[in-house]
């Protein structure tokens, strides 16, 4: 069976940086103060793509991110790693989008691909940790949904089979197509660049990112190469309501960003006496630890 599958992939601020000058005046990220990466539970999501395709040849896997023009490095990124094609989702009235309007711009741009099987994407981001837009996605374009998948063990007779991990087990289940999949961190981590493929979309490009570097000697290779222009979409592009995308779409607004680093400033030696036992219980409950 030939697949089409859509992966949703953010690119994230590292979270294991965060500074001072992490937040704006608005309340939103200033992702210019800190280093961008690949949203971890998303190359996550990206493997269990690339493991369907290889079980079933002739299939696709298709890159959509939402984000500014840098956000075109999570696309060759996944080229890098087998991906087959990518949309970049960039317009300025998508700026300060919480998980309402970034769910209403993503699923706006799948309807506009239209022609897909799966839809497949992290759990959930580290720069929000909400695990809120695969399923918001779902319930926007009406669409069965399966949530902490660690593996899509198959898709047969137009059903998707997944294993999902839970808190006290694992229970494997199935949709019809199509469906939304979200996908653990404890799913297998995704494989490492190929140099072949590196070599092959190292040059690939947006529209933007070809006007910006118009004396590039490598842009002849774009109008050779179709599969290195990467396409970019536009809120107008995919028929999106200005009101609905951005800050002003969005009901969520973050008050304050801080980074958090826990100290151990004192510690006790316990022994297995019941005496201990108790002064250690009694301790946790007056300073509310539990109870």
């Amino acid at each position: 069976m030939r697949l089409k599958i859509i992966v949703l992939a953010k690119q994230v601020p590292d979270t294991r940086n965060v500074g001072k000058d992490a937040m704006k005046a608005d309340g939103t990220v200033n992702r210019a103060a800190l280093p961008a990466i690949f949203n971890p539970e998303d190359l996550n999501a990206l493997e269990q793509a690339l493991r369907l395709k290889d079980q079933n040849p002739g299939s696709t896997v298709t890159l959509l991110t939402m984000g500014p023009g840098r956000a075109a490095e999570i696309i060759r990124e996944g080229f890098y790693r087998g991906a087959d094609g990518g949309y970049l989702l960039t317009d300025r009235a998508f700026a300060g989008a919480d998980t309402l309007a970034t769910s209403y711009a993503l699923s706006m741009a799948i309807r506009s691909i239209k022609d897909y099987d799966l839809v497949l994407c992290g759990r959930q981001a580290i720069d929000g940790d909400t695990a809120q837009v695969g399923p918001q996605v779902a319930e926007k374009l009406g669409l069965p949904q399966i949530t902490y998948a660690e593996e899509i063990q198959k898709v047969e007779n137009g059903h998707v089979w997944v294993k999902r991990r839970l808190e006290r087990g694992v229970e494997t289940v199935s949709a019809p197509l199509p469906s939304v999949i979200t996908v653990n961190g404890t799913a297998p981590d995704c494989r490492p660049r190929n140099a072949r493929l590196v070599q092959k979309y190292k040059h690939a490009r947006t529209a933007t990112e070809r006007q910006q570097s118009a004396d590039s000697p490598y842009l002849s290779l774009l109008d050779a190469r179709p599969y290195l222009n990467i396409a970019e979409l536009s809120a107008a592009g995919v028929g999106a309501d200005a009101a609905q995308c951005g800050l002003s779409g969005s009901p969520t607004k973050v008050k304050k960003i801080e980074n958090v680093v826990f100290q151990a400033k004192e510690g006790k030696t316990l022994t297995a006496a019941d005496t201990d036992m108790d002064e250690l219980m009694k301790e946790l409950i007056a300073n509310h630890t539990i109870g």
